[in-house]
């Protein structure tokens, strides 16, 4: 499958070739790492730039000294995807992640309880997401461990409070992901932009909704907001649609749960294998066992579209809640 890479892919490439430091270089191969599309015939080359940045940034770390190779931004993601909070102080971002995670990022009235990133896994049914709490935004300084977090997540939970002033704390909230080039993909991509945008999936998540009076007001947010981004309406006051907030994720994320079964054998319904959403039996044989690839030579599927043991070959495309029987 031809990459189709886009034009302004290559104009971070050749910003790549034309960097004089290791942080210039590591830039511009994020950009090219956001920008290219994701399918078959991207992967070699996604796996390549990542090994420059990892390069890069050993290259940027021995030049620094020793003494501050870790920031509290290198996390590395983990479970189904990675979910990033953001938001003005005191809109409850700590809340949502004390409540649905292992997580015990310091909760108080107050603002500004949060000086650092505190990541916890949410359960969703078989599966996990990653939460990442983090300080207020915006802020003078940004570390730029957060903007590179930011860049590279995979949904960016925008939090507003419907009890305080949720349109200013919106347009704060956007400015400041703007400020980095992180556009949602509905929003307009300024004409004047220099460098390639980061585009993110955005979820605004409408907090405090605790009552009748405030749903009202969550209505009247909506009328007004011309983000146009999925939002939702939750307490964690009361826990109302807390549940739904990881479906939401779950939706947003695009992945699909897909079991495996060795002849014979009863199905492993605790694990599931996520990929991609449009993934393939060659994909699922790859994420087994690299060796998997060459020597599969077919697969029998129970699902929702296919008959029970429907024979498929390597080209089937997966779909979320598949059982599959691989044989080599």
């Amino acid at each position: 499958m031809p990459a189709n890479l886009p034009p302004p892919y290559f104009e971070a490439e050749k910003r790549y070739r034309d960097g004089r430091t290791p942080e210039e270089k590591i830039e511009a191969l994020e950009e090219m790492l956001t920008i290219m599309p994701k399918h078959k015939g991207t992967d070699k080359l996604r796996a390549d730039l990542r090994k420059r940045i990892a390069k890069h940034k050993s290259e940027a770390l021995q030049k620094r000294g020793a003494g501050k190779r870790e920031t509290a931004y290198n996390i590395e993601p983990e479970g189904a995807a990675q979910a990033i909070l953001i938001g003005v102080p005191n809109v409850g971002k700590s809340s949502i992640v004390s409540a649905l995670t292992n997580a015990k990022p310091e909760v108080a009235d107050f603002p500004h309880s949060t000086w650092k990133p505190t990541p916890g896994m949410a359960n969703y049914e078989n599966i996990q997401f990653q939460l990442i709490d983090t300080p207020p935004v915006p802020t003078e300084f940004v570390d730029p461990g957060f903007t590179d977090l930011l860049r590279r997540t995979d949904i960016i939970v925008i939090v507003v409070d419907i009890q305080a002033d949720a349109l200013q704390a919106l347009e704060e909230a956007l400015g400041f992901l703007r400020s980095l080039r992180i556009f949602a993909p509905t929003e307009m991509i300024p004409a004047d932009l220099r460098k390639a945008p980061f585009i993110k999936k955005i979820l605004i998540a409408v907090n405090k909704v605790d009552d009748e009076a405030a749903e009202q007001d969550y209505r009247a947010f909506l009328e007004l907001c011309d983000m146009q981004a999925p939002s939702m309406a939750i307490s964690t006051l009361s826990g109302k649609k807390m549940s739904e907030f990881l479906v939401r994720l779950y939706e947003m994320a695009e992945v699909i749960r897909v079991y495996t079964r060795s002849p014979g054998k009863a199905s492993d319904l605790k694990s599931p294998f996520v990929l991609h959403r449009g993934a393939t039996l060659e994909d699922l044989a790859e994420e087994i066992h690299k060796d998997f690839v060459t020597k599969l030579k077919f697969a029998k599927v129970w699902g929702t579209t296919v008959f029970d043991a429907q024979m498929v070959q390597r080209d089937y495309v997966l779909r979320d809640g598949d059982i599959v029987e691989i044989h080599i």
